[in-house]
């Protein structure tokens, strides 16, 4: 309640609309505020509304009312859940859009299917959460499968969400492509990018850039690109490397790739500030993104579990096929809170 009633004065300060940008952060931040108060006292009326319906209930039993309040209390718990992962949605870019990027370890073919599985594991929760996504880039592999996938994921809290999903996935399984049925480790590596609304300030300098263009991979036929119009370009001062090709002009595949480099680079200045800050003031809990996150086991046994929470699901399938929310949602209230 302060921090709106600050926020309000500041709304109504003289010269409040000089500085747009400023201004209209202060807006929406101080909509988000209210939208959580106006929650609050929402859940606070249906529990009195509740409590009163007990005491009726204690008064005069009636086991339909029974029944009815025991529906009402568990979807009011459902949303209670779905309101305090949004409370801890709360960093400066977490209501952003975002791109994530699958990368497939060493494996060959076994590394390229994974990356497969991964990237329809995150469409399927895209679809599940009603969360829209373009490719924006692929490379496919050798024999089956992909070697790394680009998609933009388009939505509230896209990055919130997804951001946990950073880092080293796992795949232990019997491999469909082993002859001798043996069992197969492999990895694949995850990377998500906030995708900013504002113009990034970020000094490229063109000497800096190495730019290449290539054909574009398609689905064959009428829709196959003949030109040269995907676009690589690597930074190589920091050995970034960003590709763009689901336009059909390279001008425009160059400038997506240019805004995502442009992303990558301004969070990698706010993770090593944020490196900077940790290291001031010290932390309970050491999250290393760039180390194995979670397993999915499906030989010996049946076993998703993600290592930083100790988050575990027995049912492998149901998981690659989409239902992660479990483990973005524990790796929240733990890790985040």
């Amino acid at each position: 309640m302060q921090e709106i009633e600050s926020l309000e004065k500041e709304t109504q300060k003289e010269g409040f609309w000089n500085d747009q940008k400023t201004s209209n952060e202060i807006i929406l931040k101080l909509k988000d505020l209210k939208n959580i108060k106006d929650e609050v006292f929402k859940f606070k009326e249906q529990l009195k509304n509740k409590e009163e319906e007990l005491e009726l209930l204690k008064l005069e039993y009636d086991e339909e009312l029974k029944q009815l309040i025991e529906l009402e209390l568990d979807s009011m718990e459902d949303e209670m859940s779905k309101f305090e992962i949004i409370t801890l949605l709360s960093g400066e870019f977490d209501k952003n859009n975002c791109v994530l990027e699958i990368h497939s370890g060493a494996g060959g073919t076994e590394s390229c299917d994974w990356v497969n599985m991964l990237y329809r594991m995150y469409t399927r929760w895209c679809d599940q959460n009603n969360y829209k996504y373009e490719i924006l880039d692929k490379e496919i592999g050798d024999e089956v499968g992909l070697k790394n996938i680009s998609i933009l994921v388009k939505g509230d809290y896209a990055y919130g969400y997804l951001k946990c999903e950073k880092g080293v996935h796992r795949l232990v399984r019997i491999s469909p492509f082993d002859s001798n049925k043996r069992r197969h480790t492999t990895f694949a590596s995850v990377e998500i990018t906030p995708q900013f609304d504002e113009k990034i300030q970020i000094d490229i300098k063109q000497e800096d850039l190495k730019i290449d263009v290539y054909r574009s991979s398609g689905a064959g036929g009428q829709s196959v690109n003949t030109t040269d119009s995907a676009v690589r370009i690597t930074h190589l001062p920091t050995k970034i490397v960003v590709t763009c090709q689901n336009e059909r002009s390279q001008i425009k595949n160059k400038e997506k790739a240019l805004e995502l480099l442009k992303n990558k680079l301004y969070l990698m200045k706010i993770e090593e500030k944020a490196l900077e800050l940790k290291k001031i003031r010290g932390t309970k809990k050491e999250i290393n993104f760039g180390s194995q996150i979670r397993s999915y086991v499906m030989h010996p046994y049946s076993m998703v579990k993600d290592h930083r929470t100790n988050t575990e699901n027995t049912n492998v399938l149901a998981v690659l096929d989409g239902d992660i929310n479990m483990f973005i949602e524990s790796y929240l209230k733990e890790v985040i809170k």
